[in-house]
C-alpha cells in the first residue's frame, strides 16, 4: 500500500489480509492474520483496564485463545520508558519516539505473531491515545500519521467515553491525581487538579474527532461497569 496521511476506518479485508496505515512494515512479508485485534481507547482512569480484563476472561471461556497487550509492554522498551517517566526530562518529541518504538516491537513480536495464530488481540489503548497525547503537546498530527503508517488497522476500535467531570471523581476516589496523568508536563496549570481537567479536557476532544473521522464505536463509560462490559460485549460478538 502507498503512504497516506489519513487514516482509514477500522476493519478487515477479506480472507485475513491485513491493511496497514501506510506502507506496513516494507522489511517483512506478514500474510494472512487469522485472529483479530479489538482495540479498547479512551481517557485515564475510564476504565479501559478493567474491561480488557473482563473481556479477556470472557473470550476465554467462550474458547477463544487471547492475547492482552497495552503500553509499555514491550521487552526492549519498557524498562527505559519506565526511567524516563521517572526522570521527567525528555524532550516531547524523543518521548513520542520511544513510545513509537515500544509499538513497534509489539506489533511485530507480539500482536501480528498471535493473530497469525489465531489469537484475538485485545489491546489496551492503540496509536489513538499516542495521537491524542502528543497533538495536545503541540506536535504536529501529520508527522504523527507518518511515523506510525506501520500500525495495523484494526477490526474495530471500542471507544469508552466519559466527561471530564466523571474523570475527576474517580480519580479523587481512587487515589489521587498522577503527574502524567494530569499533563503536568504540558504547563497547561500550576497545580494537578487544574491541569488534570485542561489536559484531559484535551485528549477527549482529540478522541472525539479521531471518533468521527475513523469509524469508532462510541460506548458511554459513565454507566456502571456491566453496563459498559454489556455493550462491548455485544460489539465484539458481531464480528466474531
Amino acid at each position: 500500500m502507498t503512504e497516506t496521511t489519513s487514516f482509514e476506518a477500522p476493519g478487515r479485508l477479506g480472507s485475513g489480509r491485513p491493511r496497514f496505515y501506510g506502507q506496513g512494515l516494507p522489511y517483512r512479508q506478514i500474510g494472512d492474520l487469522n485472529g483479530k485485534l479489538f482495540v479498547i481507547e479512551g481517557p485515564d482512569r475510564v476504565g479501559r483496564s478493567t474491561q480488557a480484563r473482563l473481556l479477556s476472561e470472557w473470550l476465554e471461556s467462550e474458547g477463544h485463545a487471547v492475547m492482552s497487550t497495552g503500553f509499555r509492554r514491550s521487552g526492549l522498551t519498557s524498562a527505559g520508558l519506565a526511567q524516563a517517566r521517572m526522570a521527567r526530562n525528555m524532550h516531547r518529541i524523543t518521548t513520542s519516539l520511544f513510545y513509537a518504538t515500544d509499538f513497534a516491537d509489539r506489533l511485530e513480536n507480539q500482536i501480528i505473531p498471535a493473530m497469525k495464530a489465531g489469537f484475538i488481540c485485545l489491546s489496551d489503548r492503540y496509536i489513538y491515545t499516542t495521537f491524542a497525547r502528543d497533538t495536545v503537546r503541540g506536535a504536529d498530527p501529520e508527522w504523527l500519521r507518518r511515523v506510525y503508517g506501520f500500525a495495523l488497522v484494526p477490526d474495530v476500535v471500542l471507544y469508552l467515553r466519559v466527561e471530564v467531570d466523571d474523570l475527576v471523581s474517580r480519580v479523587i476516589s481512587g487515589g489521587g491525581f498522577d503527574f502524567w496523568e494530569s499533563g503536568m508536563d504540558a504547563g497547561l496549570a500550576d497545580n494537578l487538579y487544574d491541569s488534570f481537567r485542561a489536559y484531559q479536557t484535551r485528549i477527549i476532544e482529540q478522541l472525539d474527532r479521531m471518533a468521527e473521522e475513523y469509524g469508532f464505536v462510541t460506548i458511554d463509560a459513565s454507566r456502571s461497569v456491566p453496563e459498559v462490559f454489556a455493550d462491548l460485549k455485544t460489539e465484539i460478538a458481531r464480528i466474531i
